[in-house]
């Protein structure tokens, strides 16, 4: 029992960037955009936040940053896509090219400038980033271990995820939202700012997948500055969407599903079976996520009805 305790929380941990993504992607394609940009926004929050907390010794700073790079990389893909009406997936894919690209380059770069010859983060921010202990909660037994010894990431990607989730399917402006990802042109009519609210949903969403990115330079790498930190999980945080049928609380239980798959090999045996098998487990459950999704097409799918199809006020 305990050790499927501890692997129940291993999985908690490390799914937290995938709700990070999935939440960020679900809010894209809320609006229409299949966005396949979430790695390289993830790549350059995880950047941008690990280089600040590096440079500031401040948590909060490096939260913000990571945000904020997000949010700009978010901006490039949303002036193409909805001001340029340009492809979707090839702007995705681009902005996934430049932010992997990018942020690798940033790394090596102060690297090169650093006396050591790594980066670490500072003690203060390493110890930000421990389990935050709930006096009374966190010493439970069972209980306390399992819902209250996560770090402040944790938390706040759940947060964010049911904050989503009320924003979508709990206000007039979510709804609004819904209806441009269902039919922009009759949105339009009915007097929706279509254009307005694509802009601020994909710049959200960048910014939360930003955090996400954060965590991964942060934690998963043990605040140790390395290469391509994000590792694919942005991918991964694409095809979660359609596990989580485009809802942002279903993105807390399929992120966590998902991160079991990613500490499984630590919890099990592993002689019979490779390690590297393990591995791609994670990618092989992705694959088959798209597979199955593409076999039942529409029926019984929430997906938004535009997804992927700009939008031209004067084809309507």
């Amino acid at each position: 029992m305990s050790l499927f305790l501890k692997f129940l929380v291993a999985a908690v941990a490390a799914g937290t960037p995938l709700l990070f993504g999935t939440v960020g992607e679900i809010l894209n394609e809320k609006v229409g955009h299949l966005n396949l940009g979430v790695e390289g926004m993830m790549a350059l929050g995880a950047c941008a936040g690990f280089m600040t907390a590096y440079l500031t010794d401040s948590l909060a700073l490096a939260l913000l940053a990571s945000f904020a790079a997000g949010v700009l990389a978010s901006l490039i893909y949303a002036v193409l896509t909805v001001t340029f009406l340009a492809n979707q997936n090839v702007a995705g894919l681009t902005l996934t090219i430049f932010g992997t690209g990018l942020s690798n380059f940033i790394g090596v770069y102060m690297i090169s400038r650093s006396a050591e010859g790594t980066l670490k983060l500072p003690a203060k921010v390493t110890a930000s980033l421990a389990a935050v202990h709930i006096p009374g909660l966190s010493d439970a037994p069972v209980v306390g271990e399992l819902l209250f010894s996560y770090n402040v990431f944790v938390y706040l990607g759940v947060a964010v995820a049911l904050a989503a989730g009320w924003y979508l399917y709990g206000t007039k402006t979510g709804l609004n939202v819904q209806a441009i990802g269902e039919n922009p042109g009759a949105a339009d009519a009915a007097s929706i700012p279509v254009n307005k609210f694509k802009y601020i949903n994909l710049l959200l969403g960048g910014g939360i997948c930003g955090i996400g990115g954060a965590y991964c330079s942060m934690i998963i790498n043990g605040g140790v500055w390395l290469s391509d930190s994000v590792g694919g999980l942005g991918w991964i945080a694409v095809a979660l969407v359609i596990f989580a049928a485009w809802k942002p609380q279903l993105a807390i239980l399929g992120s966590f599903v998902f991160g079991g798959l990613r500490v499984l090999k630590y919890y099990v045996p592993t002689g019979a079976v490779p390690i590297a098998f393990f591995d791609m487990l994670p990618f092989l459950m992705t694959a088959l996520v798209l597979i199955v999704t593409s076999m039942r097409g529409s029926k019984g799918s929430h997906i938004p009805a535009s997804l992927g199809v700009n939008y031209f006020r004067e084809d309507r």
